[in-house]
């Protein structure tokens, strides 16, 4: 794998989906999507964290594009951006190992 590979969510992050539910207010999202990482949020993924957590797997180290923050983000909720890298397909091939074998 090349890095930075360029990632985003595959689905709402924990976080947000008592927002994307409807249950809090839209303001509050927004303002908390300033300080928190988001699946609309795109990504440099700088690393891949040797650690492993036995509920969330891999960790990507990432730095979001539009203010520079860095986070820690499972690695099978993310998904590169372009589809025809290699970088895709490996990333996707995790993420479906993951959720259907751990």
């Amino acid at each position: 794998m090349k890095f930075p590979v360029r990632i985003t969510g595959i689905e709402d992050f924990d976080w947000e989906e008592f927002y994307i539910l409807g249950l809090g207010e839209k303001r509050e999202y927004e303002m908390l999507k300033k300080t928190r990482p988001s699946h609309t949020d795109i990504f440099n993924m700088i690393r891949i964290d040797p650690y492993y957590d036995e509920d969330y797997g891999l960790f990507a180290k990432v730095t979001r594009l539009s203010d520079k923050k860095r986070f820690q983000l499972p690695l099978a909720d993310m998904k590169a951006i372009d589809k025809k890298s290699p970088e895709y397909q490996l990333l996707e091939d995790y993420s479906v190992w993951f959720i259907n074998y751990q």
